[in-house]
């Protein structure tokens, strides 16, 4: 009898270990997952909320929290900025040469085209975020701001000049961007998305839209993760593994995916994220007439 007790008692023992450590692993490869969303759709012009919102519908995954969306944001942030560093410091350089005496050139002069296109967004995160917040995270939102703005990218695309170098940028040319990213706020839009349609219907070439978007990405992450912050204060008990893990994740994935689609946008153009897009309007669809919310 005290043998069966015991035997009974190590195998409750290993049964509750096991379920822990499947508890665990499910919990990593949700982040994983999460974290590469992030990495991956932060710089494509696709949509980082539709694919955020697939896998709680289709996965039924519980929302990671604020910590994690700042960790994964602070890791795309180090990705753009570990990519452009050599852009970056000829920027700063030129910048601060310009404000203090020296002649102002192209370089300095797109400095304050990035504050000129970060203003509108960052007016707009202030004034409607609540709106945004309750009313315009739906399913339904979102699946027609995927498409609709993949329409929008498919005839910047195949309009566009493809002419004009970043260094032809004016500030009339910033505000556009600067307004048109403004519109990212609405879930589904891309804000890469929403910048390269703008700057391909203004006529620059995809690598330079590509690129000016990047740039603008910069202010954008640093805004948002910083309002973020903000709103989650001090926590007391961050999961500071998980979130260094999904920090690290998100920010290989985004500079990888900076990389290659640099490497290739010329080369095979808007469109396969165009029909990217549409496909997955036409799945969030497929969730919402089945019940999604």
């Amino acid at each position: 009898m005290p043998f069966e007790q015991s035997y009974t008692g190590v195998t409750i023992f290993v049964r509750r270990v096991a379920l822990h450590g499947a508890g665990i692993l499910v919990n990593t490869l949700q982040l994983v997952l999460l974290a590469i969303i992030q990495g991956l759709s932060e710089f494509l012009p696709v949509s980082s909320s539709a694919h955020l919102i697939l896998p709680s519908h289709l996965f039924d995954l519980p929302d990671q929290g604020l910590a994690f969306d700042i960790a994964v944001h602070v890791g795309t942030l180090v990705a753009v900025l570990i990519y452009l560093r050599r852009e970056l410091y000829q920027l700063s350089t030129c910048w601060f040469r310009s404000v203090t005496g020296g002649v102002p050139s192209a370089e300095s002069r797109l400095v304050w085209f990035l504050v000129i296109g970060t203003v509108p967004v960052g007016l707009g995160g202030l004034l409607f975020n609540d709106v945004v917040e309750l009313h315009l995270r739906s399913v339904a939102v979102i699946a027609t701001t995927t498409i609709l703005f993949a329409l929008a990218l498919a005839v910047a695309d195949k309009k566009g000049a493809h002419r004009r170098k970043m260094e032809s940028l004016t500030w009339k040319d910033a505000l556009v961007i600067g307004l048109a990213q403004m519109v990212a706020l609405v879930p589904g839009t891309s804000r890469s998305g929403i910048t390269m349609t703008a700057a391909l219907a203004l006529g620059f070439e995809r690598r330079d839209a590509a690129r000016y978007s990047f740039l603008l990405a910069i202010p954008v992450i640093v805004l948002s993760g910083g309002y973020q912050a903000l709103k989650l204060g001090t926590e007391v008990a961050a999961p500071w593994g998980s979130l260094c893990l999904g920090a690290v994740i998100a920010g290989i994935t985004a500079l990888l995916c900076i990389h290659f689609f640099l490497a290739l946008i010329d080369r095979i153009g808007m469109m396969p994220f165009v029909w990217y897009r549409l496909a997955l309007g036409a799945l969030l669809i497929v969730i919402l007439l089945r019940g999604g919310a």
